[in-house]
């Protein structure tokens, strides 16, 4: 269970004690500031009932006690846990029994002040020692420091056993509160960017003939608001992260689809996302110039890892038109439209007498997505710079009209079933034949302006088999995209790209086909999704098991997941 307001965040097993195994914890900015948080009433563990997410940065949880045996057989005290990613716990004590009670509250705390990466890649630190501080207690190391207070004051602390408690009265029917605040010494209350922002996003909401959607996309909006970040040189400028628990951090690619998935809801996040992105973009001379860094991508078992890199640098002018079409203002616009024309330019200088957008090191494949991102971003770049007055876009059109041409032959595999773009090109020419989740992005071709469709790089046929494909059995799970098809080898229900169903494919998927006017298939997979969300409580993972789905079957959570999406490689820049 993972509370997230970030830069604070919170992880609990359902249990609702912390004690300090695997990720359990509260974290703020990278770094576990409280490792165990353990209570005990009347020197008992209350037992655990529920547990349950409140909210994106809340979670709940609710045990039970017999404060004495003439009580009989049922629980006389509740002992109610509310954790907040922003490192406050509240314990509150409701009593149930015919008599005053007093009780000894005992809460055992700990910490080892180690870096979430080093905790994720199992090499946490050992336990500090805690010393008495304020109205709690203290840690420290060389790499930094943490103090928990409580309110009201304990009436004992000891500092060799990390344990704060209380003596409470609590009369027949009466209540009482505990709260404890960890953070770093010195750190003000947490203030989260989501929960400070003013954005359209607040205001959002859906309808639609299904129950379930108004609560998916509200769950969803406060995720989004949950994974909210300022930029550190810039404040006002605001991105999502990615990756919460595993890298609460930017990922220029996803950072870039989110802020373009969220553009019907205003366009503040995709202006601040690329303000942000245009100060990391790569300048001066060399083969990169242009482009906005990025780490590897695992690509599954078919394929080498791919550059990020190059996709963000082929979102970044789409956003911008697409931004623009949305609302954007003509100064925003300007003042991105030359960070816009680098990537562009980019583009078409490592293109140069090719026809296809390579992988940036020797030796790569040609893939298919890739070759998807270059030619929307050529597209609508060009209506972009068109409608700024700006030169280049008939150059533009003409290298995407080259790309379409050859693509048609080149990337299409013909089979007995009608044939399938291939997932890639080896670099001798051969086809890599193998059917994935990669290919939606053959059908997310984007607008142009006037709301027109832009061309894909499919012919009409070619589109049809796609999306047959994508509805077929062999790709929906019943609650989702798979990865990979069923029928290919290195197919893994699990697999990371092998398999799982990963929420944003499908999003894009069934957008695609939607817009493509092949709504049987959309509808099969958005309701797949919506079955998926209802049982995960509105509040989806990036991905979960690709199993088949049957009658009384439910999606199996996938233990590397997050929201909304890890980089479990090392970010290893590409370019």
């Amino acid at each position: 269970m993972i509370c997230v307001a970030l830069p604070g965040l919170a992880i609990s097993t359902e249990a609702g004690q912390m004690t300090g195994r695997g990720l359990e914890g509260f974290y703020r900015a990278g770094r576990r500031v409280l490792s165990r948080c353990e209570i005990r009433v009347a020197g008992r563990e209350p037992l655990a009932v529920q547990a349950r997410m409140a909210a994106a940065d809340h979670a709940r949880f609710v045990g039970t006690l017999r404060t004495s045996p003439q009580a009989g057989p049922d629980p006389d005290l509740l002992v109610e846990r509310n954790r907040y990613a922003d490192g406050t716990e509240r314990f509150t004590l409701h009593s149930a029994a015919p008599r005053p009670l007093r009780l000894t509250v005992e809460v055992a705390l700990g910490t080892d002040l180690a870096d979430l990466g080093s905790i994720a890649s199992g090499n946490p630190g050992p336990e500090l020692p805690a010393s008495v501080h304020d109205s709690g207690l203290r840690w420290s190391c060389a790499t930094g420091n943490a103090s928990v207070t409580a309110e009201p004051p304990p009436s004992d602390a000891l500092a060799s056993a990390g344990l704060l408690r209380w003596e409470l009265d609590l009369p027949p029917g009466g209540s009482r509160s505990v709260e404890l605040r960890v953070r770093p010494d010195g750190a003000g209350p947490l203030r989260a960017v989501g929960r400070a922002a003013t954005s359209p996003l607040a205001f959002a909401r859906a309808e639609g003939d299904d129950p379930r959607v108004p609560g998916l996309l509200r769950t969803s909006i406060e995720d989004l608001q949950a994974l909210l970040l300022r930029d550190g040189a810039n404040p006002a400028d605001t991105h999502l992260a990615a990756g919460a628990p595993w890298r609460c951090g930017l990922a220029p690619a996803d950072a870039l689809v989110a802020a373009r998935m969220a553009l019907p809801l205003g366009t503040g996040l995709a202006a601040g996302t690329l303000r942000i992105l245009a100060r990391t973009q790569l300048t001066g001379p060399g083969p990169h110039s242009g482009m906005i860094p990025g780490p590897r991508r695992d690509a599954g078992p078919h394929l080498p890892p791919q550059c990020t890199g190059t996709e963000a640098t082929l979102l970044f002018p789409a956003l911008l038109a697409e931004a623009h079409r949305w609302g954007l203002t003509e100064q925003e616009t300007e003042e991105l439209l030359p960070a816009a024309e680098r990537c562009l330019n980019w583009l078409r200088t490592t293109v140069g007498d090719d026809t296809y957008l390579r992988d940036p090191h020797p030796g790569g494949p040609v893939r298919c997505e890739t070759q998807a991102h270059a030619h929307r971003a050529a597209l609508l770049g060009a209506d972009l710079l068109d409608a700024r007055d700006r030169t280049g876009g008939a150059a533009l059109r003409q290298w995407a009209q080259t790309l379409r041409t050859a693509f048609r032959r080149d990337f299409w595999v013909d089979d007995l079933g009608g044939g399938r773009p291939a997932a890639a090109r080896a670099p001798d020419g051969r086809p890599v034949p193998h059917l994935g989740a990669t290919a939606v992005h053959l059908l997310d071709t984007g607008l142009l302006g006037g709301g027109v469709l832009a061309p894909g790089l499919l012919d009409k046929v070619q589109a049809e088999k796609l999306a047959r494909l994508l509805g077929s059995p062999v790709m929906d799970s019943g609650w989702g995209l798979r990865g990979l098809s069923t029928k290919e080898p290195g197919f893994n229900a699990f697999g990371h790209r092998a398999g799982a169903v990963r929420v944003q494919e499908t999003a894009l998927a069934v957008a695609g086909l939607a817009a493509a006017g092949y709504e049987k298939e959309a509808n099969s997979l958005l309701r797949g999704v919506l079955e998926a969300a209802e049982t995960f409580g509105y509040r989806l993972p990036e991905m979960y098991a690709g199993g088949q789905r049957t009658p009384g079957s439910a999606p199996l959570p996938h233990p590397a997941a997050c929201r909304p999406r890890p980089h479990l490689r090392p970010p290893e820049s590409c370019c």
